[in-house]
């Protein structure tokens, strides 16, 4: 006889967490992200695995965008 156990499902929220926002990060550490999965840092701070593109128009992290304007302005 084989005995069964029930796994709980994890817990999803269906909220709306807004926008995907999109982080600057340096050039050279996207495509190893993607293939890879190693994580990168964003100008801002925050790691994460690169999973996407950005599409033009998309929005982009406030903090980013601005450490890049300074960094472009010296």
């Amino acid at each position: 006889m084989t005995d069964t156990q029930v796994l709980e499902s994890p817990k999803t929220s269906d909220t709306d967490t807004g926008p995907e926002m999109f982080h600057y990060v340096r050039k050279n550490k996207i495509a190893e992200s993607a293939v890879m999965g190693t994580l990168v840092e964003a100008l801002c701070g925050e790691t994460f695995p690169v999973t996407k593109s950005p599409k033009p128009g998309s929005p982009v992290c406030p903090a980013c965008k601005e450490i890049y304007e300074a960094m472009r302005s010296d």
